[in-house]
């Protein structure tokens, strides 16, 4: 029986395509190049922080971030950029008794949008308002302290096999590994991938069913 279920936020819940293209006009290199740079990045296994490391060496994202703020361009998220199964599948849980959390490394700015949004979940919290981030084990000790359950009746939905599905499995939770966005695609099928998951999904709404 699964008490609790826990999302990341990007390639999870949210698209990123807004994300990037907002870094690309801000670093005033192309979308093409931020686009084609992500898919090298998440093709050799890298976080894709390390996109921005790329185009500016030696960049201060946390500076980025606040002087993005401060211009007037910072970080939105609105209802579009939810996946179209994200409202139904929180719904569909909340109705079967299940506990929704949403955590994932974002800036705290993401999760006070997000909270705006009046998505069906008990928990929105963010990686800059814990103060760790994934895959940091401590990250998870927080996750299983908002679950109010135990690891083995928690489950950790993400697209991420380094910063996702390993770390979760390692602290004890049970793990979904998502089929969605380029990390999602490309590690899906990787051995280390399927040995570790639970299971392997292709929508959100696949959990109400595992969960039940």
């Amino acid at each position: 029986m699964i008490d609790t279920i826990v999302f990341d936020v990007g390639e999870t819940l949210i698209r990123d395509d807004r994300y990037w293209t907002a870094w690309a006009d801000w670093l005033g290199v192309s979308r093409h190049t931020v686009s084609a740079l992500v898919g090298a990045v998440v093709a050799q296994g890298r976080d894709n922080s390390d996109v921005l490391r790329i185009l500016r060496p030696g960049i201060d994202i946390p500076a980025e971030y606040a002087a993005r703020e401060a211009a007037g361009r910072g970080e939105h998220v609105k209802e579009s950029d939810l996946y179209d199964d994200v409202r139904p599948a929180l719904t569909a849980l909340r109705r079967a008794g299940v506990r929704t959390v949403i955590a994932g490394n974002q800036p705290a700015r993401v999760g006070q949008l997000l909270r705006e949004l009046d998505l069906p979940a008990d928990v929105i919290a963010t990686s800059a308002e814990w103060g760790v981030a994934k895959p940091h084990p401590d990250f998870f000790l927080r996750v299983l302290e908002v679950a109010e359950a135990p690891p083995s009746r928690t489950v950790y939905v993400g697209d991420h096999p380094a910063n996702d599905l390993h770390p979760a499995k390692t602290a004890g939770l049970r793990a979904a590994h998502l089929r969605r966005g380029p990390l999602g695609h490309l590690w899906a099928d990787d051995p280390e991938t399927v040995a570790a998951a639970d299971w392997r999904i292709d929508g959100l709404m696949e959990l109400v069913d595992i969960a039940g």
